[in-house]
């Protein structure tokens, strides 16, 4: 695909304000420094592997069509692969703090818009790997995809030889008139596609009146659910905003979620999610504003067995989540019936109409409904079992998500045996980090008890 989808355009379009860059850190914690030149290697077959981490974006002339993916002439593998290290005794928190830099910077537009740095020095020889890249290049489970190309299962592999460099499809956009012509039509005919639907159905009607009545109203109220306005926060204490993050970790036993949310006959996602909400009540209670429910954003992956490898595949749904709960079982069960009615939303189906309709907005109207949810949490199923790395063990992965406006965003990845969790932090909204994180960590143990 030349051009990115609507739903890719739409956040692209929010980064004109930079509280809402779509960014994506995460953090592989290594047993010791992985040997340079393997993992140049390594690196290098993933971008042939994958080709839009060879190309950068470019907009189409006139903001006729979505922006689209195009060779960078000027590639080069050393810019976005770098090593640094730290000061001898340095540890977790100098990488975590090297992440959180990452994590508030701009992409270089005229360059792919990823950047990878091996972190040495670490106490015991320990090393990591600081990966930051766009979501229009990835969501999580692409992440993960393509990070099991490039990982191996013992110390010692070989990949065998690279592939061929990707062929030049595509040139940069010159001037108005040059390269290909656009695939589709303008961003407008997302939004049109969502106002051909009406007639279409009414058609359907006439044809079923009785079978249609029902699904017309249905389809029209879950768009209404998926793009309604808002303008305050759920949260009497999360309230601010700002451009600062903090990040954290927690790490838990994966068995020990996947058995709390066996005993609801849920998910592990209903005990993620279970736990978080626990936490954020504490922390309201903490501050003596408790509340029954906040407003929380959650992807949900589109991806099919006919998509790519990489790529972002996710669209995102906003509803209340209920925390006000004390009792972790029923908390949990609540908490398993909301997300199962996100999931049957019809109005999923229809993501890249909605974002195309979306694109029409300012950036001011747009970001200010996101900059009044609350949270956003996301479960991203990871690799099942140990890997390594150009001779270096990966001992956990942490991945950081964007807030895209929210006060925090709280992300898991599976790896081997730990759910492996990032919680990125807007300092505005929540100005006492340790305040927080025990409040959450709490809201889990309750949980896993």
């Amino acid at each position: 695909m030349v051009h990115v989808s609507d739903t890719d355009a739409f956040t692209l379009g929010l980064e004109r304000d930079p509280g809402l860059r779509a960014t994506i850190v995460a953090v592989a914690s290594l047993d010791r420094s992985p040997d340079w030149g393997r993992l140049v290697e390594r690196i290098d077959r993933a971008t042939r592997i994958v080709p839009a981490f060879r190309q950068r974006l470019v907009a189409s002339p006139l903001g006729l069509a979505t922006p689209r993916w195009v060779t960078d002439p000027d590639f080069d593998l050393a810019w976005h692969l770098r090593r640094v290290a730290v000061p001898p005794g340095g540890g977790m928190a100098d990488v975590l703090e090297i992440a959180r830099t990452a994590s508030m910077a701009a992409f270089d537009p005229e360059r792919p818009r990823w950047e990878f740095t091996l972190v040495e020095g670490l106490e015991g020889g320990a090393a990591a790997l600081v990966l930051k890249v766009h979501h229009a290049l990835t969501d999580g489970v692409g992440g993960v995809q393509i990070a099991a190309l490039v990982v191996d299962l013992e110390r010692g592999s070989d990949l065998g030889p690279l592939p061929p460099v990707p062929p030049d499809e595509a040139r940069p956009l010159r001037g108005a008139g040059r390269g290909p012509r656009p695939r589709r039509r303008p961003d407008r005919a997302g939004a049109q596609r969502l106002a051909v639907g009406v007639p279409l159905a009414a058609l359907r009607a006439l044809r079923r009146p009785f079978a249609s009545a029902s699904g017309f109203v249905a389809d029209a109220r879950s768009l209404a659910r998926m793009v309604r306005p808002i303008s305050d926060t759920r949260s009497p204490v999360m309230d601010e905003r700002s451009l600062v993050r903090e990040l954290d970790r927690i790490d838990l036993p994966m068995e020990d979620l996947r058995a709390a949310g066996r005993r609801i006959g849920g998910t592990v996602n209903d005990a993620f999610v279970g736990g978080i909400a626990g936490g954020l009540r504490r922390y309201h209670e903490h501050h003596g504003r408790p509340v029954d429910a906040l407003r929380v954003t959650m992807p949900i992956s589109v991806r099919t067995d006919d998509d790519d490898v990489g790529g972002n595949r996710i669209t995102l749904v906003r509803f209340d989540l209920p925390i006000g709960e004390t009792d972790p079982q029923e908390r949990m069960w609540q908490i398993h019936e909301a997300c199962r009615r996100q999931r049957s939303e019809p109005a999923i189906a229809r993501s890249e109409g909605i974002a195309a309709a979306l694109n029409l907005l300012p950036v001011a109207v747009t970001g200010g409904m996101l900059r009044h949810v609350d949270l956003l949490a996301s479960n991203v199923p990871g690799l099942d079992g140990s890997v390594y790395l150009a001779g270096a063990r990966v001992d956990s992965f942490h991945p950081f998500g964007a807030t895209l406006g929210s006060a925090a965003n709280i992300t898991l990845m599976s790896y081997a045996d730990t759910a492996c969790i990032g919680v990125t932090l807007d300092t505005a909204a929540v100005p006492d980090r340790s305040v927080f994180l025990r409040c959450l960590r709490a809201g889990f143990a309750e949980l896993l008890a």
